[in-house]
Formats: structure tokens, sequence, C-alpha cells
């Protein structure tokens, strides 16, 4: 009967090493409890029986009868407290109050809150519809356009982030050393993908500074700044012009005639850039040289006169000259001789010889006249002594085209064929002591890259002086005479073959060969180029001269004109004058001369 009873294998039992502690109350449960008679067992072997969970089962020794149910085991403590009114002792009060509880020697700990849990009051927000939430009491007050680092964050390592973007920006292969630079192509493709450019700083909150002019730069890019001031003008805008159909321009605030107030037939005029064939004198009258013969004309009467016939040589005339008061007229020839006529008369007075060669400029200050040789050679004539040469200038290693006197006659500007501005102390001295002397020039200047024949002395600030290249330079420089300091600069598209000051306008006049054949007027000091009258001739604008009055200019050119042009206004005195006497200062006598030279068209 017992050996098919089932049993728990040895392997699978468990001994609990912890032994239930036998409290007073199950005691007394023991003590008070009545068992029934059960049949008799063999000692060693068990019965077994179907447990019952009855009220009448009395197998199971935990429960009680009916009977005993007003004797059950005492109520837990915890219950005690909770449930019924008998008062608890000092000793658990302390315990529940330090929140342990030590009860039958086990011990528990308990959370005892000791306050209740008050939530905060709502705050209410009243606004209206014009307050924006971003103004909220508590709401974010950081600006979403500008980063801001929270503080609780200011563990992050920005070395470490500083050396990631560094490598992202310069990556290294392991392998390489450490001085391999990185991949050009990576560094391409990065800035492709950022939109920052590589050579430039991300933020630019002003403008470049331009970069600074060292004569390195200058001394091996030569050649490309050249070409790029020579193509300027012919792209750069012309400010305040306007374009007409005539081929001129004029400023807004600048109005000149672009049509000429007269025209002379001028047949023979030498069509050559190193010649002087024009000159107008102090009396209103204007000097012409066609070929080998000089021709007078003047403006109050009209009439023509020649100064007599070319030397049995066959030679031309190269420059011709006023004196200060008009009265006497220096000629050059081209065999190197120089003239001296009087005007009213008509008659030659000297012949004043020792040049080698043809003189191309000539100049006058009182009593000398300066004459300018092919062989770079400047001599001093003083035409009262017999021995007219009291002084050679040599500076100039090509033929001399341009000479001016300062009106003042303190100084000598000349201007040669080997690009050179030479301006010279005009102190002569004692005539005897002075004979045969060779004087230095004071300021040499060689900016110009063609030859230098338009100079001009400033009438109202003595000391300025301007200057004007060939085809190769075309640049207009203006000087400082005292301090040798150039001034002003400015390029023009053409040859500059004469300069002249406005007398009552600070204002610089130029004339221009090919290709534009032009008259320009520019404002000082800016050099703004405030007029322009382009193919003011059909051929090279060679020659030049302004009136005594001031205001109007004669140009003489290779298409054997001579063109008179108002560009600018006379003296308050000289026009007042003219409306009372009104007279025509271009010549009251509007007849033609004989043989059509000179003749008004």
């Amino acid at each position: 009967m017992f050996s098919n009873q089932p049993r728990t294998p040895a392997r699978n039992r468990t001994r609990s090493e912890a032994k239930t502690p036998l409290t007073p109350s199950v005691l007394s449960g023991i003590n008070n409890l009545c068992l029934a008679s059960s049949p008799t067992k063999r000692q060693g072997q068990r019965t077994k029986t179907k447990s019952s969970t009855g009220p009448s089962d009395l197998t199971n020794p935990f429960i009680a009868p009916p009977s005993l149910t007003n004797r059950s085991r005492p109520s837990s403590p915890i219950k005690r407290t909770t449930s019924s009114g008998i008062p608890l002792s000092e000793s658990f009060q302390r315990q529940a109050s330090g929140g342990v509880i030590r009860r039958g020697g086990v011990e528990s700990r308990l959370d005892v809150v000791t306050r209740d849990y008050v939530p905060p009051p709502k705050v209410s927000i009243k606004r209206s519809k014009s307050t924006p939430a971003v103004n909220r009491v508590g709401g974010d007050k950081r600006d979403r356009f500008i980063t801001n680092r929270d503080p609780s964050a200011s563990n992050i390592d920005l070395h470490s982030v500083a050396s990631t973007l560094e490598h992202l920006s310069n990556p290294q292969s392991s392998s390489t050393s450490s001085t391999a630079n990185y991949s050009p192509g990576h560094t391409a493709r990065l800035a492709a993908a950022t939109g920052v450019p590589i050579n430039r700083r991300i933020l630019g909150y002003h403008e470049q500074p331009p970069s600074a002019s060292s004569s390195v730069t200058i001394a091996t890019d030569t050649a490309l700044s050249q070409q790029r001031e020579f193509a300027r003008p012919l792209y750069a805008p012309r400010p305040g012009s306007i374009g007409s159909s005539s081929g001129s321009t004029t400023s807004k605030a600048r109005k000149i005639p672009t049509q000429p107030e007269r025209v002379l037939d001028a047949p023979g005029l030498v069509d050559d850039f190193y010649l002087n064939l024009l000159s107008w004198s102090s009396q209103n009258t204007l000097a012409v040289a066609l070929e080998g013969a000089t021709y007078i004309w003047r403006a109050d009467t009209g009439s023509v006169s020649q100064m007599g016939d070319v030397s049995p040589q066959g030679t031309f005339v190269a420059s011709i000259d006023f004196s200060n008061d008009g009265m006497f007229l220096g000629i050059g020839l081209g065999t190197g001789e120089v003239e001296l006529w009087d005007v009213d008369t008509g008659q030659k007075l000297r012949t004043m010889g020792g040049h080698q060669a043809k003189v191309a400029a000539l100049s006058w200050h009182e009593h000398i006249l300066s004459s300018g040789c092919e062989d770079g050679s400047i001599w001093h004539h003083d035409v009262r002594m017999p021995q007219h040469k009291v002084m050679e200038l040599i500076g100039h290693s090509g033929e001399v085209c341009g000479l001016k006197w300062r009106p003042d006659g303190e100084l000598l500007a000349s201007g040669g064929n080997d690009n050179v501005v030479n301006i010279w102390d005009g102190r002569v001295g004692d005539v005897k002591a002075a004979e045969g002397t060779r004087g230095s020039a004071k300021w040499t200047k060689r900016n110009h890259t063609a030859a230098v024949k338009a100079l001009a002395w400033c009438p109202w600030h003595p000391a300025l002086l301007s200057s004007g290249g060939g085809t190769n330079d075309a640049t207009i420089h203006v000087w400082n005479t005292t301090t040798g300091a150039r001034l002003h600069t400015i390029k023009t598209p053409s040859q500059i073959t004469s300069l002249i000051f406005a007398p009552h306008k600070k204002e610089i006049m130029s004339t221009h060969g090919y290709p534009t054949n032009a008259i320009m007027i520019h404002a000082y000091p800016s050099m703004e180029r405030v007029a322009e009258i382009r193919d003011a001739h059909d051929s090279r604008v060679l020659y030049s001269c302004v009136s005594p009055a001031g205001d109007i200019v004669c140009t003489g050119a290779g298409d054997e004109n001579l063109k008179f042009w108002r560009l600018w206004d006379a003296a308050s005195s000289v026009a007042a004058k003219k409306r009372k006497g009104g007279v025509d200062e271009l010549g009251g006598v509007r007849n033609s001369t004989k043989g059509g030279i000179l003749s008004i068209r």
C-alpha cells in the first residue's frame, strides 16, 4: 500500500535552513486544537487521506471548528491600530514615528510621509491680442536667430569639437606623416557642399582694402599694366557726358558749341607733329606758316598780309612765335636760322644763325628769344645784341619740339622727342659773363613714353605746368614746378598735340590726333572730361592758340583749315567793351583775300 505512494526524489528536495519561530499565538492555537480519532497506523508508514476544506474538516490543524471561532488567535498590531480603539504602547509609537517597527524579531522600515502634497497655484495669463506670445511670463527668452549655450552644458569639450572640425577640413590618412598635405579635392567638395569660399573670410563686414602698389609688382607686370592703361580710356564711361549724332559729347553743366564760329582756308599747312606753325599775338593778329611763307591775319579787320618769301634755298618754315608785346615775330627755318620780323612794317630785321638743324620750337620772354633745335640744344638769343647767343641749354638727346616760357620769365619748359620734360631756370645773367655758358635743368621728368610737344603754363597758378605725350603715351601730366611733384595724371584715347589753360576758368583744353581728332576740355583739379568735340577736323588737330581775350581758340590741322571755336567766356571788362563798341573780334570786314590764302569760308 505504501510502496505505490509517489515520493519526491531526494535530489529535488530542498531544505530550509530558516525555521519559523513559534509565536504565542501559534502555541495557543495548537494547545486548543481538538483532534478526532483516526485509524491506527503502523509505525514508519503514512496514511493517504483526502483533505477537505469544509468548516467541519478536523484534519487541518490550522482551521478551528465552528465552536471555537470565538477563540481565534489575536489580531496583528497593525490591524489593531487601524481598526480597534486599543491604545498603543509608547515604544511602539516611537518606532512608528521613526519609520522602524520591530515586532517578533522582524525589522521593517516604512517611508513615513510627514507632509501632504499641495499643488502650486495656477497662474492665469491675461494678455490682449496685441501682446506677442514671446513675452509670456516664464516663456522662452532666447533669440531664435542667435545661438545660446546652455550653462548646464558647460562640460562640452570645445577643444574636441574644434579638432573634429579641423579634421574634417584637413583630412589626413593614418598611414601618412603629419606633414602630408590634405587632399585638394576633398577641400573643394567640402567648400562646395557648405557654400563657403576657400580663400575668403566667412564673415566680411567691409570691402577689401585696395592692394598695395609695390615696386616689385609693378616691375614684374609692367607690360600688362601698360596694356590696361592703354585700353582703359576706350571702355571707361565718360562722367556726365551725352552722346550726339554730330560726334561731340558735352556735359549737362558745361555747354559748348559743337560747330566752329569761323573757318579759314589755309592751303599748304604742313601736316607734321613736330612743327609749331600757329601763333596769336596780344595785338589780336594771327600768324600761320604755309609751306615756305608766313601770313598775318588781323582779326579786327580781316585783312591778310604776307611777311615775305622764304630764302632761295627752298627751305620751309618750322616754327613761329610772337613777342610778348605782339610787335615782333620770330620765324624758325628748316636750315637752322632764326629770323626776326617787324609786324607793322612787314620788314625782316635780322637773321640769327648758328643751329645746325631745323628749329622746330620758339618762345619769347621780353628781349630773349629761345629756340629749340633738332639736335636737342636750346639757345637763348638776345635780340638787342650783335652777339645774340647768350646761353645754351643741353638736356635733350632728341629733337626739341615743345618750348614755353612762363609769363614771369622765371622758368622755361622744354619737351623733346626723347620723351623728356625739362624745366630750366630762366635767369640768364650778365651777357658778357654768360656768353658761351651752358645751363642745366632744374627738374627733369621722364614719365612720358612718347615725344612731348604739348606744354602749357597755368595763368592763374604760376607753379603749374601741364605736359602731354604723343601716340604711345597719350597722357597729360600736371607738375608743381616749385617742388617738382607730379600732381595729376589723366589718360586720353589719342596723341596729344597741344595744351591750353583757360585764362578765366579752371579748365585745360587739349587737342588730339588719330584716331579721335578731338578737342577735349578737362576740369581742374578733378581732371574730369567736361566737354569734347570729336572729329573737330578731318585730319589730326596739330596746332592751337588762344585769343587775347581768352574766349576763342583757333585750331589748325592737316586738312588745311583753320577753325575758330568759342569754348569759354571772355572777361567781364572785355565783354562790356565789345557791347559798347559793337566790333566783331574775329573781323568786321568779311572779304576774301588774294589767292584764296586765309579766305573766309
